[in-house]
């Protein structure tokens, strides 16, 4: 078996297209999507419903269940306000028929000694670096015994091991953070009992897209919006370094987050 693993798309239909191409020569037996198809560039809908024609087996990712709580009991009343503009602007773009979609993927999925998640078994926003201690990865993955396990969720490559298991954590197809402006997924083939996983990097007209979110994407999507755009254009982490500077002065009212995002762009052009 010969699978294709794809994650983080984030709404980049450019570099999801340039993946779909890519693949037509590498043979593949599955397509499998690990979550967060939604949320980040302009086209949400758009990169959904290129997976679904495709014939992609998906997952659903942290970015999806946002998707399905906006505007309901569940969600965070602040999802109302400006720091989710993206996010306002992705759901608009989903009627109910779609969303009942999204709402009926599943969270996992198997092949012969694998298990394919967004980020852990417990949980859909569970990060793992090289970093993170042994026994805080096994508890994510509690309860289950696949020997591979492939994994999203964190823009970035890792593989490491416990206890004889594999975890390969793949890079973004549409928001990679790792310096690289490449659509990244995985080749993850069946060897006997087990797996070996190919990383690939295809180029897509970056500056095309960011072309297209200056025309309409960046009035609507808000202060928020161009941090997202920041981390297409460098490849690398804005939000979370924003939100970790900024966060706790916005929440107090000190700042306005309009104010806070322009001074971050400022101090780290």
């Amino acid at each position: 078996m010969r699978l294709a693993v794809l994650a983080d798309l984030h709404g980049n239909l450019p570099a999801l297209e340039a993946v779909l191409a890519h693949l037509d020569a590498q043979a593949v037996d599955e397509v499998v999507v690990a979550g967060d198809v939604v949320n980040g560039a302009p086209f949400s809908r758009a990169c959904w419903e290129r997976v679904l024609e495709r014939g992609c087996a998906v997952l659903r990712g942290n970015h999806e269940r946002y998707l399905l709580d906006f505007g309901t009991p569940r969600a965070d009343l602040a999802w109302a306000g400006e720091a989710f503009g993206p996010l306002q602007l992705a759901r608009a773009q989903f009627d109910d028929a779609a969303l009942a979609k999204v709402a009926a993927l599943p969270r996992h999925l198997y092949r012969p000694g694998l298990l394919l998640t967004h980020a852990s078994y417990r949980s859909d926003y569970d990060t793992i670096l090289t970093e993170t201690p042994t026994e805080e990865v096994a508890a994510m993955f509690a309860g289950t015994l696949e020997p591979f396990i492939v994994r999203a969720h964190n823009h970035h490559w890792v593989r490491r091991g416990w206890d004889e298991r594999t975890l390969v954590s793949i890079g973004s197809v549409g928001l990679p953070l790792d310096g690289r402006r490449e659509a990244q997924y995985l080749i993850a083939e069946q060897q006997g009992a087990g797996w070996t996983f190919a990383p690939q990097f295809v180029p897509y007209d970056v500056e095309g897209l960011l072309a297209a979110m200056r025309e309409d994407y960046l009035p609507a999507a808000g202060p928020v919006g161009r941090l997202f755009y920041r981390e297409l254009e460098t490849a690398r982490w804005q939000l979370i370094p924003f939100f970790r500077t900024f966060g706790a002065a916005v929440d107090a009212g000190e700042l306005t987050l309009e104010r806070a995002v322009a001074r971050y762009l400022a101090a780290t052009a």
